[in-house]
């Protein structure tokens, strides 16, 4: 498994928008009680709008063993993140875990 899929440092230090489009309402796979509407174009993560953040779909301790409870139906935003990349390597840091090696 990679850190990708066990760490969650990312589900808990973005905010996460995205397509109606991709919300169950609007005919895709993100679960409509995970998400809400904020323009007519777009939706949100519940959680990720808090400060700290942490996205309603996150199970587990950030670091240990976390995990996304919607992963197959997860937003493109969460799709399209990195592993290793800078932001991620920022999110690792907000949490207090090492770099990722490349």
């Amino acid at each position: 498994m990679s850190q990708c899929t066990s760490c969650g440092a990312c589900c808990a230090s973005f905010r996460v928008d995205f397509s109606v489009f991709e919300h169950e309402e609007g005919g895709g796979s993100v679960p409509a009680g995970l998400a809400s509407p904020i323009t007519d174009s777009t939706c949100r993560m519940r959680g990720t709008d808090h400060s700290p953040p942490r996205c309603a779909a996150l199970y587990g301790r950030i670091g240990e063993k976390a995990i996304c409870g919607i992963y197959e139906w997860r937003p493109s935003p969460c799709r399209e993140f990195e592993e290793g990349s800078d932001a991620c390597q920022r999110a690792r840091q907000r949490h207090g875990l090492p770099a990722l090696n490349s």
